[in-house]
């Protein structure tokens, strides 16, 4: 397939239309790696609350290349000198940063590949992409590392107000339907500037960057850490931590490349098996599976995925404080007599844990405001916000759950 430059114009709901800008993103666009984040769900499992969060990694990700041209744009407008190859590899370290997300994104982080995270894999991705495209990914691989020696460039594709943060926090409230979590991205770009090779927003921007930080906390609470997104998070990882452990005695019970991560397979696989592996998983093949698992003769993982599918979800109960050892024996002895599931089976059906919401930690890359006097001031300081300085300190929160029959 022949490339143009300026061939491809993308529309979004969002931001109208996305620009790809050269032939080389172009052609990671299109590359297989890049295409399965259609089938990654960008907010997991929260479209059991919210109907419309549907939207994919894919659209979050073009999201970000348009949000970084901005920045890109505003910066050289205030004469800070960025060369075309560093537009570039901004460009794709933003295209790419979530490369390395698998199937329903962090809900199964931990379920399919214990030993990396997704930025390792996302980084192994890289890598593996480097090589095909002679390495023209290079300076990418760098940004996306945080090993560049321009550190602003590092924080626009990581930091507390990156562009990441920038476009999911308006995009996932827009789906979601979740006014409070509505952003002015552009808005806290066009007041984006540099000093002593930080990046720091004028003090114009101050109102929008503390609207950013309150919608974050807000978010976190009203939809990712929604009690129900929580429950149907904890059933999906439960189902998939079934299937292990039936696996190797049935191995009939998966196929394809699920079988070999539920198996831990990808322990024996070298870089390249594992990303070819990883690459063809995605939401569909466990919903696939699911579906199948809600007939198995497992009585744990046929009741786990029904529940799932029907939406016959865990009862969860949340808290300031931690549930008593003693309501959850009750709750354990209940279960076994009502359904007779065996007692070292409980855990599939009864858990709890903890939640914390920090919207901004001051004491890591702190959000710095500049002043027409060029003074500077970390954000919760700046701000005349009383609330703010609130955000700086993590809120936990405990859940219980527990299923509805025993109630």
């Amino acid at each position: 397939m022949q490339y143009q430059k300026g061939l491809k114009i993308i529309n979004d709901p969002i931001y109208g239309f996305i620009t790809v800008p050269d032939q080389l993103i172009a052609r990671i666009i299109d590359h297989p790696y890049f295409q399965r984040l259609r089938r990654i769900t960008q907010m997991g499992c929260a479209h059991v609350v919210f109907p419309g969060a549907r939207h994919s990694r894919f659209e979050h990700a073009l999201g970000c290349l348009h949000l970084m041209q901005k920045a890109i744009r505003v910066l050289r407008l205030k004469g800070i000198t960025i060369s075309d190859h560093e537009e570039q590899a901004l460009q794709i370290g933003i295209l790419l940063h979530d490369i390395g997300h698998g199937p329903y994104s962090h809900t199964l982080e931990s379920a399919l590949i214990k030993s990396a995270s997704h930025e390792e894999l996302g980084l192994k991705f890289l890598e593996s992409l480097n090589k095909e495209f002679d390495g023209e990914l290079d300076l990418a691989i760098r940004l996306f590392s945080g090993n560049y020696h321009r550190k602003f460039l590092n924080q626009l594709i990581a930091s507390q107000l990156d562009i990441d943060r920038l476009d999911y926090l308006k995009r996932d409230s827009f789906y979601a339907g979740v006014a409070e979590g509505n952003i002015n991205s552009e808005r806290i770009i066009s007041m984006f500037n540099v000093h002593d090779d930080e990046l720091v927003v004028d003090a114009k921007g101050i109102y929008s960057v503390e609207n950013f930080l309150i919608a974050r906390r807000l978010m976190y609470w009203q939809a990712y850490m929604h009690k129900t997104c929580v429950s149907a998070e904890i059933m999906l990882r439960h189902v998939l931590d079934r299937a292990s452990e039936l696996v190797n005695e049935t191995p009939s019970i998966a196929s394809g490349n699920l079988k070999k991560f539920l198996r831990s397979e990808s322990d024996q696989q070298t870089d390249d098996e594992l990303l070819k592996n990883f690459a063809e998983l995605d939401d569909v093949d466990i919903i696939y599976h699911i579906k199948k698992w809600s007939e198995n003769d497992d009585p744990v993982l046929s009741q786990l995925s029904q529940g799932f599918m029907k939406r016959n979800l865990l009862k969860i109960v949340i808290s300031n404080e931690k549930a008593a050892r003693s309501k959850i024996s009750e709750l354990e002895d209940r279960l076994v007599n009502k359904l007779g599931i065996a007692e070292h089976e409980v855990g599939y059906f009864i858990s709890q844990g903890k939640l914390t919401n920090i919207a901004y930690k001051s004491d890591v890359q702190p959000i710095k405001i500049r002043f027409k006097d060029g003074n500077l001031k970390e954000v919760a300081e700046a701000s005349d916000q009383l609330n703010l300085k609130a955000l700086t300190h993590p809120v936990d929160k405990y859940y219980y759950c527990y299923p509805k029959v025993i109630n």
